[in-house]
């Protein structure tokens, strides 16, 4: 789908939501565009510094599902030809982390400079090189395919981002007929347009070659972006390509993430809550002299039943009835069946989860003389 898309023009600026957008698409992908933008005359003439540095972005920087462009430019290698665009997608290279992709990557770039070559059209060279790859991501776009940042690396010793038209006093080498001479030639205007249009950033070093020469080492990154067209439509609305495109890309992970918002904080809710020590209010139903009682319950903590214990529910006698017992927020009742325990009105032989807030129990003595307990339990 993506090499059946209609040819791109500059276009509206974007929004900054739309851009951010744009980036967690990127994210949620993968994968960029890197071309290898190599200046092909014997001015530049690659040393070894230049072929350790390309050589290390191979192998250092690539991404797995990357894809990468090889892009030979000089006068009579014209990217702008239809039959030399090595910015289309069935030319790109795949990277997918494997040795073997390092090979044919580095078996495609042009390490030798050539005799014959002498001059370079680098404006032609620039508008191809971001027209194609600003085409690739718009065909992503209409083709609701994931858009991906993009990089160009440029080697060569002509001057990157000059203003429309270029004369023999900025460089030289620009062939006489090239459109690119004139400032307001067709050529020259899209170029501009693009350079204005494109986000991107420009970071350079100057490589040293022999007899007194040099070249640039540069590296445009351009974040992932597409050309927005905004319609009006009927009924006093508008339509726009990216407003849609987003929401086909980002409505299942934005809908995940909701459902994992919304989890984690039933979560953490409940996380809280087990934090959170109990309070039971203990009072004694046949015993009006004693005060009541007040302990905490921690999660996972037992309190016991009778005996002796400091932080034991009091009961007559030293006989050890039985324990509560809190797992999450659930108490459980379990006897120690050592003295008889009772449990709204029936003795507790096993382990007893225990409903409500409010427990009653009673612990009768070896004389038959019963004592009532009253628990209220207090969860905030």
């Amino acid at each position: 789908m993506i090499n059946n898309c209609s040819q791109v023009v500059p276009s509206q600026s974007l929004s900054t939501s739309k851009k951010l957008g744009l980036e967690v698409v990127s994210r949620l992908s993968g994968g960029r565009d890197v071309v290898l933008a190599i200046d092909l005359t014997e001015s530049v003439g690659l040393n070894d510094e230049g072929r350790l540095r390309l050589r290390q972005i191979v192998k250092d920087t690539l991404q797995s599902g990357d894809t990468v462009y090889i892009v030979p430019f000089a006068a009579k290698v014209n990217p702008l030809s239809p039959n030399n665009n090595a910015i289309a997608v069935e030319k790109g290279i795949k990277y997918n982390g494997k040795a073997e992709d390092i090979d044919r990557i580095l078996q495609a770039i042009p390490l030798n400079s050539s005799t014959v070559l002498r001059q370079t059209d680098i404006q032609a060279a620039e508008l191809a090189t971001y027209r194609g790859l600003a085409q690739i991501n718009q065909c992503r776009l209409t083709g609701n395919e994931p858009v991906k940042p993009q990089s160009v690396v440029w080697l060569t010793d002509a001057p990157l981002f000059t203003k429309a038209g270029i004369t023999s006093k900025e460089w030289q080498e620009t062939p006489a007929n090239s459109l690119f001479r004139q400032s307001n030639s067709a050529e020259s205007q899209a170029r501009q347009k693009w350079l204005e249009a494109l986000p991107y950033q420009n970071r350079s070093i100057v490589i040293a070659t022999g007899n007194n020469k040099s070249y640039n080492f540069s590296v445009v990154d351009i974040p992932p972006t597409v050309q927005e067209f905004c319609t009006p439509a009927p009924g006093g609305k508008e339509t726009c390509l990216v407003n849609g495109y987003l929401w086909r890309q980002l409505w299942l992970p934005s809908s995940v993430l909701i459902l994992f918002l919304i989890a984690a904080g039933f979560y953490l809710k409940y996380w809280l809550s087990l934090q959170k020590k109990w309070r039971l209010k203990i009072s004694f139903d046949d015993d009006r002299d004693r005060e009541e009682q007040v302990l905490f319950l921690a999660n996972r903590q037992k309190i016991a039943i009778g005996g002796d214990g400091i932080s034991s529910i009091e009961c007559r006698g030293t006989e050890l009835r039985g324990y509560l017992q809190r797992r999450g927020n659930k108490i459980y009742l379990q006897p120690s069946k050592l003295a008889p325990l009772f449990c709204r009105d029936r003795e507790v032989s096993k382990e007893l989860k225990i409903d409500g807030n409010y427990l009653n129990l009673n612990c009768p003595d070896g004389d038959g003389r019963e004592f009532a307990i009253a628990i209220k339990v207090d969860q905030s």
